[in-house]
């Protein structure tokens, strides 16, 4: 007590400035618990009120299992309001209810998103229920199926599809998206009237890649009508029209750069490769590569590269200049003997001046006839 009265005494007669209040600093508030558990939730869903409580709820959670769902008819599976970076399982079959409408069946969107089909699961809409003869020109209404559409980040893994209605696979808007071990087996619309079974339909998208799909279908296996870096490799095609570009031009967007289809097998089809440049529209094919790709029972054309497509194969004309091809990689095909007697082997059909910077190498597509009217063919090439 003498010790703190002295110190008081002899600094009695000093003024000391008072401390300068500093403000607290911000405190950042903790999660939200609640918030928490609930984005952290596995859900499942099964049944005939799977769809739609999946629908309801998938804002809600992390991982979404789709267990033998049986979508009613004329209704979507929509999960395009996912969060970032939600898992999608389908386990056992999913089914769709019969209705004549537009579809889509399945619609996806999101970031991050991540799908698989569990061991022995597949999505089996019942195609054959709309089947027809006539695809999407005519008879019944057949809805598309799987609207892949504004998915970045994302990936698609070991999913099995059978039987589609109509376009099996549509990719629109997406950046960033694999798609790896993908069946379409739409094989029984051989001889059931499938038609337009589009195995892959690309447009508008970036950085797709595509890595190990079999498809059987009615139509093009794979159509990139528009699109920036798109890859399709390690694949077979059967059944159907082949690898195609296009039909580019149209469209709100036509331009195609930088797609590479390689390490594929193109079997029992209509054709092998196929450009398709519309006559008379404006667009742009640049940067294509078919690069070691194998060609067996092709019943009309082994690679056919057209600017005068309008509907239907080398039907519009004269070919013209709007939608020029160039740096267009051909590169190690093996189809000796791949064309029926019937068909042709190789046919190009360019606009004046429309073919450009093309390299060509080592292709070999035989057992066809020469096609007699082939047009503007770049020196390095042959038909």
């Amino acid at each position: 007590m003498l010790l703190t009265c002295t110190l008081l005494a002899a600094f009695g007669g000093l003024v000391f400035a008072s401390p300068v209040a500093q403000p607290a600093p911000a405190m950042t508030p903790p999660p939200d618990p609640a918030a928490i558990a609930k984005r952290a939730t596995t859900c499942t869903f099964s049944g005939s009120n799977g769809a739609s409580s999946a629908s309801k709820s998938q804002a809600s959670c992390s991982t979404i299992i789709l267990s033998s769902v049986a979508v009613p008819s004329g209704t979507t599976l929509d999960l395009s309001n996912l969060n970032d970076n939600t898992a999608i399982i389908f386990e056992g079959q999913t089914t769709w209810g019969y209705e004549e409408w537009a579809g889509p069946l399945l619609q996806i969107k999101g970031t991050g998103i991540k799908i698989s089909g569990a061991s022995g699961a597949y999505l089996n809409p019942d195609g054959a229920r709309w089947w027809d003869g006539s695809g999407g020109s005519g008879g019944k209404t057949k809805p598309k199926f799987f609207y892949a559409h504004d998915l970045t980040d994302s990936a698609i893994t070991n999913l099995h599809i059978q039987n589609t209605p109509l376009q099996a696979v549509s990719i629109n808007g997406c950046d960033g998206l694999t798609i790896t071990s993908m069946t379409i087996d739409n094989s029984a619309g051989d001889s059931a009237g499938g038609k337009n079974t589009d195995g892959f339909d690309i447009g508008s998208s970036s950085n797709v890649v595509i890595t190990g799909a079999n498809v059987y279908n009615q139509d093009d296996c794979v159509a990139v009508n528009s699109g920036t870096d798109i890859t399709f490799t390690n694949g077979v095609c059967s059944g159907g029209h082949g690898l195609s570009i296009g039909s580019v031009g149209g469209r709100t967007d036509n331009t195609v750069d930088t797609v590479t289809f390689s390490n594929s097998e193109v079997k029992n089809s209509v054709n092998g490769i196929r450009i398709k440049a519309i006559e008379g529209d404006t667009g742009t094919i640049k940067s294509v590569t078919y690069k070691s790709i194998t060609l067996a029972s092709i019943s009309k054309y082994g690679i056919l590269i057209e600017q005068n497509y309008d509907g239907g194969d080398l039907d519009g004309g004269t070919p013209s200049s709007g939608i020029p091809i160039t740096g267009l990689v051909v590169q190690n095909i093996a189809g000796s003997g791949a064309v029926a007697s019937t068909g042709y082997n190789v046919v190009i059909a360019c606009g004046s001046g429309a073919c450009s910077s093309w390299t060509w190498s080592n292709v070999v597509v035989t057992g066809g006839k020469t096609y007699g009217s082939c047009s503007n063919v770049p020196s390095v090439a042959s038909c």
